[in-house]
């Protein structure tokens, strides 16, 4: 697939990776919770008042609040959603729920996986176990098949789930676009192979020898990367091992009501104060 980008000019600043982005697309958001979420490209879809946009992803949390929260979320697929052990649920994505601003499809964290390995498999569902009992296959009217060799009992197959976009945060990236991530890779990887196009925050551009090196560690290669923005702490107010942790107080402040402390909460972004900056 062609990502319209040649392999010497992917580097494009936040505002022109997130208007990569068109209003009434999915996007799948790599991380975990308050780990290595692509913040700072969430927060510039706020800025670009982006609309009807879906969200695909296992264990959201800031992220998907803070798009209910402006109105850019209005559909979603998502396991577990929370704010992580200090905060709790996440209460803008309740709202939006209960409200029905956003549309929800609820799964398991292991039913999305298979519907994104599905996709990323090029067929058109996948098998998941563990799943009897649980309302969600009702809800979501998920089939069940027969063993076609006989051998086992029948199983619960998941529709193929291919996001528009995925959108990662890695530590490192390099000029082509080959990207590092350090520590675990949550869902990244399996969200890179289903996505149609592929989007990077990195913390910073790093030479291409670091990847020769050790080419193990590449988790996404350049030619399904589109293009890459660098934005350093990009992932606050989550955490990004080994470079910083997570800014509790700043979570805490994005929590308060009011739109003037949603405003201060952009303002105060690493991305916004580097623009300041300049």
């Amino acid at each position: 697939m062609s990502s319209g980008f040649s392999n010497l000019d992917k580097q494009v600043s936040i505002a022109e990776l997130a208007a990569l982005i068109p209003d009434g697309a999915s996007v799948a958001l790599g991380g975990s919770f308050l780990h290595r979420g692509p913040f700072a490209l969430v927060r510039e879809l706020v800025r670009q008042k982006k609309a009807n946009i879906e969200i695909i992803k296992q264990s959201p949390g800031y992220d998907i609040d803070l798009l209910c929260r402006a109105g850019v979320a209005t559909r979603a697929r998502t396991g577990i959603v929370a704010m992580e052990g200090n905060f709790g649920l996440a209460p803008y994505y309740r709202k939006a729920v209960e409200t029905g601003a956003l549309r929800l499809e609820e799964h398991a964290c292991a039913t999305l996986t298979a519907g994104l390995r599905a996709a990323a498999f090029g067929t058109p569902f996948q098998p998941c176990a563990g799943i009897d009992g649980s309302h969600l296959v009702d809800i979501n009217g998920w089939k069940k098949l027969d063993d076609p060799y006989g051998k086992g009992e029948a199983v619960w197959v998941i529709p193929a789930i291919q996001p528009d976009f995925a959108v990662i945060h890695a530590n490192e990236v390099d000029s082509r676009g080959n990207v590092r991530v350090l520590g675990t890779s949550h869902w990244d990887r399996i969200m890179s192979r289903a996505a149609k196009r592929v989007l990077i925050v990195a913390e910073r551009v790093v030479d291409s020898e670091i990847f020769e090196q050790q080419p193990e560690v590449t988790l996404i290669p350049y030619f399904l990367v589109q293009a890459y923005a660098v934005v350093p702490q990009g992932a606050w107010p989550g955490s990004c091992w080994p470079e910083y942790e997570i800014d509790y107080a700043a979570v805490e402040k994005y929590l308060e009501p009011g739109p003037e402390a949603l405003q201060a909460h952009l303002d105060a972004a690493p991305e916004a104060l580097q623009e300041y900056a300049q």
